[in-house]
This record gives C-alpha cells, sequence and structure tokens, in this order.
C-alpha cells in the first residue's frame, strides 16, 4: 500500500532524509521511532503529498503521490502532530466541511459523521464550537475526520500526544481495529510503550537513514536478554548512529 523508492528530502545542506526504501503493506500498523530531526515528519510530508521528494518516488496504492496526487490522496486519512481546527465551526460542520471536501454527497456525509462521533465518543461536545475544546477533544475529532471517507491508508503524527488515558486507550483500540480489517497504518511516535503494544512493524530512523524495519521479536535477536525492552534496543542503536555521524563530520 505504501511505498518509499529510493527517496531523499534535503533543506538546503541539511539532508534529511536519505535513500529511504520502504514497503508497507495493507493489514500492518508500522511505526516509526526516531529523535526530533530524525527525519520522520519530513518522510510523512512526503507521504500525505504536503512536500515532494527531492530524488525517488512515494507510491500510495499504487499511485505517485507526485505525478498522481488526487488519486492517491484520495486513499489517504492524515492525522497531523498538532490538531487544528476551525475555531467558529462545531465539531459536527468540521466533519461536514472535510466530508465535501472528500466528495461525498450529503447522504454520503451525514452517515458517515454519525459512525465516527459514536466511535469517538464525541456527540456531548460534536455540536459546540471547536474553540472550546480540550486538547483530547481536538485530537478525536481531527481523528473522526481523517477516518471519515473510509480511507485504506491511515497516517498518523504522534498520535497519544497530550490524549488522556481513555482517550489513548479508545485510539489504540480503534487502530488495531482498523488494521485487523485490511487498513494500513503509518504512525510516526515518541510513545515507545505503545509502539510496543500496537505495532506490527517498527522502524528506527536517526539522522536520515533507517537504521532498522522489521518486527520488534526480530530486533531482540540483536540484543542480550536483559537488553531487549524497546527503550534499550532503540536508544542503543540511535546513540551508535550518533556516534558514528560525529566521528564522520571530524
Amino acid at each position: 500500500m505504501i511505498e518509499f523508492q529510493q527517496v531523499s528530502r534535503s533543506y538546503g545542506e541539511k539532508l534529511a532524509v536519505d535513500n529511504l526504501n520502504l514497503a508497507i503493506n495493507a493489514g500492518e500498523l508500522y511505526a516509526l521511532l526516531g529523535h526530533n530531526g530524525a527525519g520522520k515528519t519530513t518522510a510523512i510530508k512526503m507521504l500525505v503529498g504536503l512536500i515532494r521528494p527531492g530524488a525517488g518516488s512515494v507510491r500510495v496504492g499504487g499511485y505517485d503521490l507526485v505525478s498522481q496526487t488526487r488519486q492517491a490522496t484520495s486513499l489517504i486519512g492524515y492525522v497531523p502532530d498538532e490538531p487544528y481546527l476551525y475555531d467558529k465551526l462545531s465539531g459536527r460542520e468540521i466533519l461536514n466541511f472535510v466530508g465535501r471536501m472528500y466528495g461525498m454527497d450529503n447522504e454520503q456525509v451525514e452517515r458517515a459523521a454519525e459512525r465516527e462521533i459514536g466511535r469517538f465518543e464525541l456527540a456531548e461536545f460534536v455540536d459546540e464550537l471547536t474553540e472550546t475544546y480540550s486538547h483530547g477533544m481536538k485530537q478525536r475529532t481531527v481523528f473522526a475526520a481523517a477516518l471519515l471517507h473510509a480511507p485504506r491508508v491511515l497516517v498518523v503524527d504522534e498520535p497519544m500526544i497530550g490524549l488522556d488515558p481513555h482517550s489513548m486507550r479508545l485510539v489504540k483500540d480503534l487502530m488495531r481495529n482498523e488494521v485487523a480489517a485490511g487498513m494500513c497504518i503509518f504512525m510516526s511516535t515518541h510513545t515507545l510503550q505503545a509502539a510496543e503494544e500496537i505495532a506490527t512493524r517498527v522502524g528506527i530512523m536517526s539522522h536520515g537513514h533507517l537504521l532498522f524495519d522489521g518486527t520488534i521479536d526480530t530486533l531482540r535477536e540483536r540484543f542480550p536478554a536483559g537488553q531487549q525492552s524497546l527503550e534499550a534496543m532503540y536508544l542503543a542503536l540511535t546513540e551508535t548512529k550518533g556516534k558514528n555521524a560525529k566521528a564522520e563530520a571530524v
């Protein structure tokens, strides 16, 4: 469903993503891990069509994000790291607006909105202006909007930030269920516990390079007993890469 083929992207002299090759299938929840500046957000922005690769290609459902943008993005639901909503609209009005943007008619929008309002427990506040929402309420509304058109691919940047335990459980359960139904989910996160709990595969990125791609069990085979928590393995890999990068620069 998702393919990065020899993808690179620079900002001036800074190489943010370097020759990324990655394929993620339907029915997988892929968690991309990395420190700030590792290249995760750049990869996500290329995946959802917000920026273009400097080299290589990104495809979703077989469609190229540059030459077939509309076809590719129609398959994607996107939840950014900062939930932005129009303050003077209610949650329901935002869902209606998003549905129409995806070409859904009034009946389809109404039916899909009620489905997502129920799934994300929005009924108590969905008709209030979003300027009154807490961060968690905004995040749940953004999730509902992203899933409104029943996308085949869900791209989520830091989904757990600012969520209370109840909302966090709701989101994790929903993502599990969607993956079980065949959705492809690409998730960037600093929350290693969530990645360990729900991801079917993980990638570890540092300084624009993908250091590891596979299951957590496969990653554990590289480390001795007692050093096999995801946090310990992640820190070992990324600290080694950081030291190597500094040595190369000297």
